[in-house]
């Protein structure tokens, strides 16, 4: 079977764990129409991974946008936080490649940052 194309990684670097169950979902801009179209949804493991989010035939040169639902998450944990989601866009040229989009938050912040 040939490696995805597009992982992610969600940790909750507030606890020092990965965040499981947390809701989200892959969209691909359509040029034209200047429209997301949802390509899929999913939710993280017990490891923060959501893996399956695309196919090798499937992942095509455009713009992209990871959704988080991040608020939903911290409620599961009975926690409040900042952020209620967070969109990743991002640009695929080469689709060839492999891209992994890793999510690093807290309650009250998030980086991320393309990995390999």
């Amino acid at each position: 079977m040939a490696a995805a194309p597009l992982t992610t990684h969600v940790l909750n670097t507030g606890d020092g764990v990965p965040a499981a169950g947390m809701n989200l979902s892959l969209h691909r801009l359509d040029a034209d129409l200047k429209i997301w179209n949802m390509l899929t949804v999913g939710t993280t493991n017990e490891d923060g991974r959501c893996p399956g989010l695309i196919s090798r035939e499937a992942f095509t040169p455009a713009m992209y946008k990871l959704r988080f639902e991040t608020g939903s998450y911290w409620e599961s944990l009975g926690q409040t936080c900042f952020y209620p989601y967070v969109e990743i866009v991002f640009t695929i040229t080469d689709h060839q490649q492999k891209f992994h989009l890793p999510l690093l938050m807290s309650r009250f912040s998030y980086s991320t940052y393309r990995g390999s």
